[in-house]
């Protein structure tokens, strides 16, 4: 029997090449190194908050062929074409598609084309920034955030429908937001369920009607065989006829309502096209935009002081 008092050894590897056997050492970790790791982190979520908000945004109400479009695209030429400078914004995610958009609609206008329907699911953003050309002071620069989606998805709010993320990521945002709601001389009548299940739908989302910057756009005008009303009357008693529901919420709540047209729109090879291009309610709409926003008109005429300053400068 092997004697109990023994020095017991460690046990050791035999080196590949060596004889001898070498006792375990215990392993020694660099700091330095990272060992592997089989954890998977999750992400985080991915956050739905608007970005950029310091902007004045402009959301687009209206079923599909309402004249969105059209409206948003000769309300951007009248403001670059007769009223100052309008330009894509710097810094923002989507200069680059702005500037695309906007040389689409500034060519094909004046060569009487209608835009393109808006794609389903996705909100066009414009940041542009508009320079008035009236020089008084109180005439200032603004950024303004143009907002417009498919037709398509607005009828999904039928009957207590929700709106696709995209659209409703907009509508939550504590920013300042004017809403432009759409409906054609042609359609009107049946779309007065709709835009008050908008209205709705915006009250629920905790604006206040009473204090929103709100307003009603006949579009299409041209159909009823003028370009203009004959008196305010004219467009009231539409209104009341075809909207009822509706005139009753821009009555309670002292809502904005007016009539538009882009001019003539002929048919004549199963294309639409406009004829004589009309900027005249544009220029109303515009207008009416900037003084909600800025609370000046844009041809504000200046102080008694500036507009001494302007005669002597332009004699």
């Amino acid at each position: 029997m092997e004697n109990s008092n023994e020095q017991l050894k460690p046990l050791a590897l035999e080196p590949e090449h060596e004889t001898e056997y070498q006792p375990l050492r215990p392993l020694l970790f660099d700091p330095k190194e990272t060992p592997q790791d089989d954890f998977v982190p999750v992400a985080k979520t991915i956050s739905n908050d608007i970005k950029n908000k310091d902007s004045n945004f402009i959301f687009f109400f209206g079923t599909s062929e309402s004249g969105k479009s059209v409206i948003l695209s000769s309300m951007l030429y009248y403001l670059k074409s007769y009223a100052g400078v309008l330009r894509p914004k710097l810094g923002t995610p989507n200069t680059k598609e702005a500037n695309v958009l906007l040389s689409d609609f500034f060519e094909n206008i004046r060569q009487g084309i209608l835009p393109n329907r808006t794609t389903r699911d996705h909100v066009t953003r414009l940041d542009l920034v508009f320079e008035p050309n009236n020089k008084s002071k109180r005439v200032v620069p603004i950024d303004l955030t143009f907002l417009e989606t498919s037709g398509e998805n607005h009828n999904e709010i039928r009957r207590g429908g929700n709106y696709h993320s995209s659209i409703e990521s907009f509508l939550n945002a504590n920013v300042p937001i004017t809403f432009i709601i759409v409906t054609s001389y042609e359609s009107a009548h049946r779309e007065d369920s709709l835009i008050n299940e908008f209205l709705d739908e915006l009250e629920r989302k905790g604006k206040n009607l009473r204090s929103v910057n709100a307003l009603l756009v006949i579009s299409k005008w041209d159909k009823s065989g003028r370009m203009d009303v004959e008196s305010s009357e004219e467009l009231d008693n539409f209104i009341i006829e075809r909207l009822p529901m509706t005139s009753q919420r821009i009555n309670t709540y002292g809502l904005t309502k007016t009539y538009y047209t882009v001019g003539s729109v002929q048919n004549s090879t199963g294309e639409e096209r406009i004829s004589l291009l009309n900027l005249s309610t544009a220029e109303v709409l515009s207008k009416w935009l900037y003084k909600s926003i800025v609370g000046y008109d844009l041809d504000y005429e200046g102080t008694f002081w500036e507009r001494l300053k302007f005669s002597f400068s332009g004699s």
